[in-house]
């Protein structure tokens, strides 16, 4: 909770900013929260950065900027003021071209980049050669997404409510990547949870048809509905592979099992992972779909996780339970929005209070 002082500091922060005077404002944040321990503190230094971000159109700035509100709606999802300016700025940051990282651009105009290219072929190696990643635990750490959804319970009472989930990045990255750039890109917006199973999962993530029967990965991973070559033996590129066609190789074999809350990959098979996904309820361990060592997973389903629920497991339980008519819910239960709060990036820069 902030004290007096410091509510009035935001307040001169405030009067600072309508004025232009970004460096000011910045020093006083400074004094009053070095530490950057409040939420309120984190918006006003993102909203200066993005103040100067503007005039000097420096790519560095809009990521500063860009973090400090990430980090803002991280420590306080409700705060409309933050989410509509991390909106914003990421907005602007793609109609110029930015990257909210430095991760190098994998595709330009559709066509796989020479870092693409090499980040395509090490995930080939990685599937065909049965490797894991090796030292993804010290690039990734759990990201996290607020998933907003609506629904009408089995009691006719209707809710709106918001899902935390973990997103495991160094177990699963190829996947957690995916679920970001589609979760960015709106395609989960206003999408209904198509298939509803008591006792078993909740599944969503069909942008094209809401039926289960459409979606697609937010980027070119190498793989055209499961496969990396055509009847005629050639590569699948982006361009000869329909973008309906878009899947991902499975990341099954990463160690994170199902249990309750587990965020997971629906598919049609092996390595057609696309834009669908289910998440388990507390009643439910569909242990059945996990890897194990024995299993062969061209003959029987595996699956991988990728996530989980830390926060609203009892929504899932209750979206679980609502009346269905063949396995789809009566009454549409819709995702309203996914607003990434972390991207699960470890941050080798200095510390918001030594940058701004």
């Amino acid at each position: 909770m902030a004290d007096d002082e410091m509510t009035v500091s935001w307040k001169d922060v405030e009067k600072m900013l309508d004025k232009g005077k970004t460096e000011g404002a910045l020093e006083l944040l400074r004094q009053v929260d070095p530490q950057g321990t409040e939420a309120t503190t984190l918006r006003l230094a993102g909203k200066a950065i993005h103040m100067q971000a503007v005039k000097s159109g420096s790519s560095s700035e809009y990521r500063k900027s860009a973090k400090l509100l990430r980090d803002a709606v991280k420590m306080n999802p409700r705060d409309k003021q933050s989410n509509s300016l991390y909106n914003q700025i990421r907005n602007e940051m793609q109609d110029k071209g930015i990257s909210e990282t430095v991760i190098p651009k994998l595709l330009n105009n559709g066509t796989p980049t020479p870092a693409g290219l090499f980040a395509v072929t090490a995930a080939l190696l990685v599937v065909l050669g049965g490797l894991q990643f090796i030292g993804t635990t010290q690039e990734f750490e759990d990201g996290e997404a607020i998933m907003r959804i609506t629904w009408t319970d089995n009691a006719g009472i209707f809710h709106d409510e918001n899902i935390t989930i973990a997103l495991h990045r160094a177990e699963a990255p190829l996947h957690v990547e995916n679920f970001i750039l589609l979760s960015q890109s709106g395609r989960y917006n206003n999408v209904i949870f198509h298939r509803v199973i008591d006792n078993f999962m909740i599944q969503s993530g069909d942008f094209e048809y809401n039926n289960g029967q459409g979606g697609y990965t937010g980027t070119w991973y190498g793989y055209c509905n499961g496969k990396t070559t055509d009847a005629d033996g050639n590569d699948y590129t982006a361009e000869t592979c329909a973008l309906s066609q878009w899947s991902l190789p499975g990341e099954h074999e990463n160690g994170l099992k199902h249990g309750p809350g587990s965020l997971a990959a629906a598919h049609a098979g092996l390595n057609t992972d696309g834009s669908q996904f289910y998440i388990v309820p507390s009643d439910s361990v569909p242990d059945h779909l996990d890897w194990n060592e024995e299993k062969d997973c061209t003959t029987k389903s595996c699956h991988t996780v990728y996530g989980t629920v830390t926060e609203g497991l009892e929504f899932i339980d209750s979206i679980s339970e609502v009346p269905t008519d063949s396995n789809k819910p009566i009454n549409d239960v819709t995702i309203v929005s996914v607003i990434i709060t972390d991207d699960g990036i470890k941050d080798t820069e200095d510390p918001w209070y030594q940058f701004w």
